[in-house]
């Protein structure tokens, strides 16, 4: 069993993305709903406790956010919701690979992410 956190870094202002919503997903089954706190990460998302190995998605409500902060989006916007799927595997023996880290910088029209510690 794994745990799962995340951060999500605004690169239009250079600042931790406050109020964006995050979903994570196991196939159909909605597993967390909340939003960033205002240093861009969502500490909820640790209630969701211990996952076990498998696919996961978490969604990001980029479009909405950006709009929140005042910034003129295209209809439809070039980014609207960004889907991160991802892998959990099974720890290691010696414990090591039990947390997994998923990180996201973003701007209205790119993103980047990776597994972070």
């Amino acid at each position: 069993m794994s745990t799962l956190s995340s951060h999500v870094l605004d690169l239009v202002s250079g600042r931790p993305a406050a109020g964006m919503e995050i979903v994570l997903w196991a196939g159909d089954a909605c597993l967390f709903r909340g939003r960033t706190n205002e240093d861009g990460r969502c500490p909820d998302l640790a209630r969701v406790g211990e996952l076990p190995p498998g696919a996961y998605r978490l969604e990001f409500a980029v479009a909405a956010y950006f709009r929140g902060q005042g910034v003129a989006l295209s209809e439809p916007p070039f980014l609207d919701v960004v889907p991160i799927a991802f892998g959990i595997a099974a720890p290691a023996a010696d414990g090591t690979g039990g947390h997994y880290h998923v990180p996201l910088l973003v701007s209205p029209y790119g993103f980047s992410t990776y597994r972070g510690s």
